[in-house]
């Protein structure tokens, strides 16, 4: 005879990620944020290449559904988030939210260059030292978009890397020397830019230094996705008081 049991709504109301499948950094980072909070994230994983560039970044276009698909269709997402800050820039936003909802939806969507932009609207910063990993090709079509939306770059610094692998192995005191130089400029925020950079470690101590903002992609993805899946969260940095 069958043991009686009981069902409950699960683990509730949680969060969807979509990992490039070389990212090293995102994962860990996130995972600082939501893991204290108990609130559940599921993550699937997305085919992608070693080398940055415009091209290999917009061929995940067609991969997405495919890997969205893999999110559980049982489970009550209150946003899921494409995991890639250059990809949503030469795929689009709107492009990325849309291939999203056509498998779940409905559900709130977002992507790291999508949360800076509403990140840098709760802090209410307009002019951005911008940092970036990436090759000039994918840095110009970013600095584009952010232009595009409203935001000056007050400075730039790039690390020029096309190799995805070695961006994740880029140290964190690299990352903190290039936010102080580029808190040297007349910028309202420090953006470094990347899923794969790591930055977690050193945010706080970079606002310190610099006496302003510094949100990575992972610090503004994840509080983002809070954001809209109406939850309060704790992470590095100012962004995360308001």
């Amino acid at each position: 005879m069958a043991q009686v049991f009981e069902t409950d709504d699960g683990l509730g109301d949680a969060l969807g990620l979509v990992v490039l499948a070389t990212d090293e950094t995102m994962e860990p980072e996130l995972a600082s944020v939501f893991s204290p909070s108990r609130l559940p994230v599921y993550h699937t994983r997305i085919h992608f290449e070693e080398e940055v560039t415009p091209e290999t970044l917009g061929r995940m276009e067609k991969d997405l559904p495919a890997s969205v698909e893999l999110l559980s269709h049982n489970v009550a997402f209150g946003a899921i988030g494409y995991g890639c800050t250059s990809g949503a820039t030469v795929i689009g936003p709107d492009r990325i939210a849309a291939l999203v909802q056509s498998v779940h939806v409905d559900v709130p969507v977002t992507n790291p260059i999508s949360a800076v932009i509403a990140a840098c609207h709760a802090l209410d910063v307009r002019r951005i030292g911008f940092l970036t990993p990436y090759v000039a090709d994918v840095s110009k079509m970013m600095r584009r978009l952010l232009e595009d939306n409203g935001f000056e770059i007050a400075n730039f610094l790039s690390f020029e890397e096309i190799r995805d692998s070695v961006v994740a192995r880029i140290s964190e005191a690299s990352t903190l020397a290039a936010i102080k130089q580029l808190g040297e400029s007349d910028c309202d925020v420090v953006f470094a830019s990347c899923t794969n950079l790591r930055a977690f470690g050193i945010i706080e101590e970079a606002e310190a230094a610099i006496g302003r903002p510094v949100i990575s992609s992972n610090s503004a993805l994840a509080w983002h996705l809070a954001h809209l899946a109406g939850k309060k969260v704790l992470g590095p940095g100012r962004l995360f008081s308001v």
